[in-house]
């Protein structure tokens, strides 16, 4: 018996709910998603391509969970629930996610408080490793964000979605607000972490070049209907 596919989106709709001024407003419905299938297979960076507006970003939060959506999506055959740490996401604006009044050892260390997982020692150390593996030594623990470029921001939020060890990591236009020379060593630490750790990504973009440089395989969305 085969294997399953690490990601399954089967006949994945979503459509945008708005009403107009008023209590009474008409409402109005937008589809963003309109039977949506594809498959992401174990051992790969997957890319996903498509102009600004075409419902990545839509189909990555489904994905997460975030929203609601009609179809079915499966990580490794199975349904995965709002609270699950197998999907991770790093964000397009990575100073956005980051608390500027926390330390990054906080930072990076609270996923690991929230779920409850190791004690002080352990998750201090987990913290050490995480940042070593994405580039960084322990002494940016001690920095807080306003002291980071950029491209050290998103390794930090690459180092917080990771320390959670989940199954699949999705890259929402995770290096379109870097420039060119962080943006390429952010694709460098993708390939370097997928090669070395396991770690299958679903790399979103509108940056077509980005992508075949950094993924195994391609799927462009196209309008709202289908991916080609």
């Amino acid at each position: 018996m085969s294997e399953p596919a690490l990601l399954s989106i089967r006949d994945v709709s979503n459509v945008y709910t708005s009403r107009r001024l008023g209590l009474f407003g008409k409402v109005e419905k937008k589809p963003v998603l309109k039977h949506i299938n594809l498959e992401m297979q174990t051992g790969e960076i997957f890319g996903l391509t498509g102009k600004s507006g075409c419902g990545k970003t839509t189909l990555a939060h489904c994905i997460l969970g975030l929203i609601d959506y009609e179809g079915e999506i499966l990580l490794n055959g199975q349904k995965q629930g709002k609270n699950s740490n197998q999907i991770q996401m790093v964000f397009q604006e990575p100073g956005a996610s980051l608390n500027p009044a926390k330390k990054i050892g906080w930072l990076v260390e609270e996923p690991l408080v929230i779920h409850k997982i190791g004690g002080r020692r352990e998750r201090g150390q987990m913290v050490n490793e995480m940042l070593a593996r994405v580039g960084l030594d322990p002494s940016y623990k001690t920095r807080r964000v306003n002291e980071l470029s950029g491209g050290q921001k998103q390794r930090i939020c690459i180092a917080r979605a990771l320390i959670l060890q989940p199954r699949l990591l999705i890259a929402d236009e995770a290096i379109s607000s870097l420039d060119i020379s962080a943006g390429a060593q952010i694709l460098n630490l993708f390939r370097e972490l997928h090669e070395n750790h396991a770690l299958d990504i679903l790399f979103i973009s509108h940056n077509r070049d980005a992508a075949e440089y950094l993924c195994d395989r391609i799927v462009e969305m196209r309008d709202l209907n289908n991916c080609q």
